[in-house]
């Protein structure tokens, strides 16, 4: 059985804040085991991710280099 890791746990193995894997998540650029949740308060439905080493390891391949990209010289 493979170990599942929370959004959390899975942004720290990757080095990335977990905001990034969820802007990951709506991008569509990966796929993690869901469970579906009760509706909240607001009425929407909500997902709890588990991620497996694969997502972790597809997510660290997904990682862009941080800061602004330098210009290019004239």
């Amino acid at each position: 059985m493979p170990k599942y890791y929370t959004t959390r746990q899975a942004a720290e193995k990757v080095g990335v804040h977990f905001l990034t894997l969820h802007r990951y998540l709506q991008d569509g650029k990966i796929k993690p085991k869901s469970i579906p949740l009760p509706k909240g308060k607001n009425g929407k439905s909500k997902n709890l991710w588990l991620w497996t080493d694969a997502d972790i390891a597809k997510a660290k391949s997904l990682k862009l280099p941080k800061g602004r990209p330098r210009k290019e010289a004239k």
